[in-house]
């Protein structure tokens, strides 16, 4: 059904009006006690054997949203009640930013892709962190929190300015997100050098312990799938050397060489980056690179051309413990979470790992010792 609504409505629309449209739709149903309560029943259903513990927290499944979807932290319960056993929201910065000019998102329906260079548009950390503190959960989910630099912030100013978003959100999130991976902010991605990430990483980490005293916030960094594997190695090394506790892999990418795009050239020259499937590979690439370095040190999460059960699987496999997806919402409906969740409980009943905790690097460890 959803499938012909989007080939006859979504497909026609601007899609960036088509996601504020489903956005609005999503938020609505979640305010409504019947509706909300019927929603989850069809599309939320728990599977007991995919129950997670990871960063600390216990999740009703591995599954959850990527950040870019709620920028502002306005439909958290409307995504749980469609299934997502947690809601990364952002990227927040420190200042509100209208973003780049738009146009500034593409589908790329043949290639099951999109390509975005929205820019980091947000309310800012001080409008998001009140909507977090006033808000009133109707569902529990896990919420993280991705901060990124203000653009007009420069590079050498970015850990202030990472600190300010920290110290203003830390309390309202269950996890916080470096994001030096975006390539729609200029110089972003120079934060990944680990000679800038580690100022950068120490800075936050100081900030979220001097805010929040009774708890210990889990800290992450999200890296790009265009890193060289040397580079890839050196953030692992740098994760674990500061006692980071998890790394996002991966963030959009820039290449279009190599990936089989279908789509009209046009459409693949657009700039800004490009996720869903064509990413699929690198970013498992990214993820069993990243698990052959640390093993279970830190936690590890996959997104990137996730678009179903399998995919998701084979993330847990490669050394994901969480797993998230978001371009594939798109093309997929509301039902996406529900397909990947009743996938993943029939994987695992069918494997020999009695537990989803034991299948996580599994095959990574296979092909280690072969």
């Amino acid at each position: 059904m959803y499938k012909i609504f989007f080939r006859l409505v979504f497909k026609r629309m601007d899609p960036e009006r088509a996601h504020y449209a489903a956005f609005r739709w999503i938020r609505l149903a979640a305010r409504i006690p019947v509706l909300r309560t019927f929603v989850a029943a069809v599309l939320a259903p728990r599977h007991k054997e995919l129950r997670t513990e990871a960063l600390g927290l216990r999740m009703h499944g591995p599954f959850g949203l990527a950040a870019g979807f709620d920028k502002n932290a306005i439909a958290i319960d409307g995504m749980a009640m469609l299934g997502f056993d947690h809601v990364e929201i952002g990227t927040v910065t420190g200042e509100p930013q209208p973003g780049n000019p738009k146009k500034r998102l593409f589908r790329l329906v043949a290639d099951r892709a999109l390509i975005n260079r929205m820019g980091f548009n947000n309310e800012g950390s001080a409008a998001v962190a009140a909507r977090l503190a006033a808000r009133n959960p109707v569902f529990r989910t896990t919420v993280g929190v991705n901060i990124g630099k203000t653009k007009v912030v420069p590079e050498d100013e970015a850990a202030a300015d990472y600190v300010k978003s920290t110290e203003r959100l830390a309390a309202h999130a269950d996890y916080l997100v470096v994001n030096v991976s975006s390539p729609n902010t200029p110089g972003l991605r120079n934060l990944q050098a680990t000679e800038s990430l580690r100022p950068l990483l120490t800075a936050v980490r100081e900030a979220a312990d001097r805010t929040v005293t009774t708890r210990r916030v889990p800290l992450l960094v999200k890296i790009a799938p265009d890193l060289a594997d040397e580079d890839v190695d050196a953030v692992a090394d740098l994760a674990v050397e500061l006692g980071l506790d998890g790394v996002i892999a991966t963030n959009t990418t820039v290449a279009r060489e190599g990936l089989g795009l279908k789509s009209h050239p046009d459409l693949v020259g657009e700039a800004g980056g490009l996720s869903g499937a064509p990413l699929k590979d690198r970013s498992l690439e990214v993820l069993s690179r990243l698990y052959a370095r640390v093993g279970d040190r830190i936690t590890l999460v996959g997104v990137g051309g996730v678009e179903n059960a399998e995919d998701a699987w084979q993330r847990i496999l490669a050394g994901a413990t969480l797993v998230q997806g978001y371009s594939a919402f798109i093309y997929e409906g509301p039902a996406y979470a529900r397909a990947i969740h009743q996938g993943l409980a029939a994987r695992l009943a069918a494997s020999p790992y009695a537990t989803l905790a034991e299948a996580v690097g599994a095959e990574t460890r296979k092909q280690a010792a072969a």
